[in-house]
């Protein structure tokens, strides 16, 4: 019996690659170099600065210039946070279906607090959020199922009453190590790893609205 459900941040809730491109065009610019198309960014988007100026730049950490290059970064992205950031199309529906049904819900992200915690604010979802686990909550994250696990005793829940909803591979893993059902998030960004299809999930959904299948009570 599900009685609550947590959902991962950028390419899950929100469309985040917008502005983290908008962040990462800005740097290129500054460097004299061509900007990068969103249908570019968006597979790489859910891996945030690592894997933005891995596209971008073509630097790795450990490279020389990766850490000034992050801290430029992540300080233009911290300036345009909710520029061209929107809730994914169906879930402001969804998450008005669950409150109405009783059904609390929380947040659970690898993005440091210094971004999560404004973006979720200026996203209007700061005083509806159960919780907000952020990548740094915890000593270890996603993968770790420590922030899932946190995230289900601040809504005083039993983790296999709770579902997870992502759109990375390591979302799912930390649901499995968590012991959550993990439903994948296919409408998101997806990586640049092995296909959702042969990721360990409890299901794969389409649109945010396809959730309730797998809630008490169906439609």
């Amino acid at each position: 019996m599900i009685q609550g459900i947590l959902f991962d941040l950028d390419g899950t809730l929100a469309d985040t690659a917008p502005d983290l491109g908008y962040a990462l065009n800005t740097l290129l610019l500054r460097y004299g170099r061509d900007p990068v198309t969103l249908e570019r960014i968006r597979p790489r988007a859910s891996q945030g600065a690592r894997g933005l100026l891995d596209v971008g730049f073509g630097v790795q950490p450990g490279d020389p210039y990766f850490e000034e290059l992050r801290d430029e970064f992540l300080q233009f992205y911290r300036d345009n946070l909710c520029r061209h950031t929107v809730l994914f199309e169906g879930i402001p529906q969804l998450l008005d279906t669950l409150e109405a049904r009783g059904l609390p819900w929380g947040i659970v992200t690898n993005k440091l607090a210094r971004f999560t915690d404004p973006l979720v604010a200026q996203l209007g979802l700061a005083e509806r959020a159960a919780c907000v686990v952020s990548g740094d909550t915890y000593a270890k994250p996603k993968p770790y199922p420590d922030p899932l696990l946190g995230a289900a005793r601040e809504m005083e829940l039993i983790p296999e009453r709770v579902l997870y909803v992502g759109d990375d591979e390591r979302d799912m893993q930390a649901a499995q190590a968590a012991g959550m059902g993990g439903v994948i998030a296919r409408y998101g960004y997806l990586g640049a790893g092995r296909p959702p299809e042969e990721w360990h999930a409890l299901g794969i959904i389409d649109e945010p609205q396809q959730l309730m299948n797998y809630l008490p009570h169906g439609h």
